[in-house]
């Protein structure tokens, strides 16, 4: 069998395909393994205190929202909890087609004063203490990730990866 540019069309064809499936095959098995790793790190994430970390930002927003000037910020807790509860396979990103900029750097600005630079302290505490082990890694990523949103929460949706 000749391969390459001296074999006739349609083995070039056969090839070409073949090469095209095997790469499918490649893509779907990595994107089956990332799936699983995920799941996998939600899991113990969830057992060793996600669960916990959940709960008390569902009963922040809660009390948040318990005002009628809380329910913003309480709508923002909630986006934490369910960030909180499930990280691994989940990103915040900025929010398509925001037309409420200003609103959201005064509500950010609120925030910040108001909690959120604690909140975000804390994760980033808990994130190094978490990178000290190489198992803790992926952890104390995660911890970096909520740090983030709770700095700046207005403006920021939360997406799968």
């Amino acid at each position: 069998m000749i391969k390459g540019k001296d074999a006739p069309k349609s083995e070039q064809r056969h090839e070409s395909t073949y090469n095209a499936g095997y790469s499918k095959i490649i893509l779907n098995t990595y994107l089956l393994i990332l799936l699983l790793m995920s799941f996998i790190g939600n899991i113990i994430w969830v057992v060793f205190g996600g669960f916990v970390l959940f709960l008390e930002y569902l009963l922040a927003g809660l009390v948040l929202c318990l005002t009628i000037i809380g329910i913003p910020f309480g709508l923002q807790v909630f986006k934490l909890a369910s960030l909180a509860l499930w990280p691994f396979g989940r990103m915040a990103v900025q929010a398509d087609g925001s037309s409420l900029g200003c609103l959201n750097l005064i509500m950010n600005l609120i925030w910040i004063i108001f909690g959120g630079l604690v909140i975000c302290i804390e994760h980033v505490v808990l994130g190094l203490l978490f990178c000290v082990t190489i198992i803790g890694i992926p952890f104390g990523l995660q911890h970096f990730k909520l740090a983030s949103v709770a700095l700046l929460p207005f403006g920021r949706t939360i997406v799968s990866a």
